[in-house]
């Protein structure tokens, strides 16, 4: 049901040194996959550690790249989202250099230019994160 992309990053519109992704994996109706590694020279990695804000980023860009590849396959503008809200945000534990983490955003409802999502990352079959958060499309 899904092709990757060549080139993940180009479908959200965070750029280098901000991109918190690598590769979408998977994208359906209802959800979206990413895989990240990161590296020693990530900008929100602090003490060997990737930071709790890095993990909700990763949350967010996971959302953006699913918008941006449905923008890319269907007759609709590009969209910039914006977070609107964080709830219920629980961090087990923080990766490190050289971790990959999965991370998988459900669509919860979808009201307007507004999507509901619970996200949560992985590391292997351990949950390092998870949140749900309302984003705002807004179409160019």
């Amino acid at each position: 049901m899904f092709t990757p992309p060549a080139n993940t990053p180009d479908l959200i519109p965070q750029k280098f040194p901000f991109v918190m992704i690598d590769h979408l994996t998977w994208t359906d109706e209802k959800s979206s996959r990413t895989q990240f590694c990161i590296k020693a020279d990530n900008l929100l990695v602090e003490d060997g550690e990737f930071s709790a804000g890095g993990l909700v980023e990763n949350i967010a860009q996971t959302a953006a790249a699913r918008a941006g590849y449905l923008a890319q396959n269907s007759d609709k503008a590009d969209a910039i989202g914006y977070i609107g809200a964080i709830k219920n945000l629980e961090v087990f534990s923080l990766p490190k250099i050289n971790d990959i983490l999965e991370t998988e955003i459900i669509i919860d409802n979808q009201i307007f230019d507004v999507t509901l999502i619970s996200g949560e990352v992985k590391r292997g079959e351990e949950t390092l994160a998870r949140c749900q958060m309302k984003v705002f499309i807004i179409q160019q």
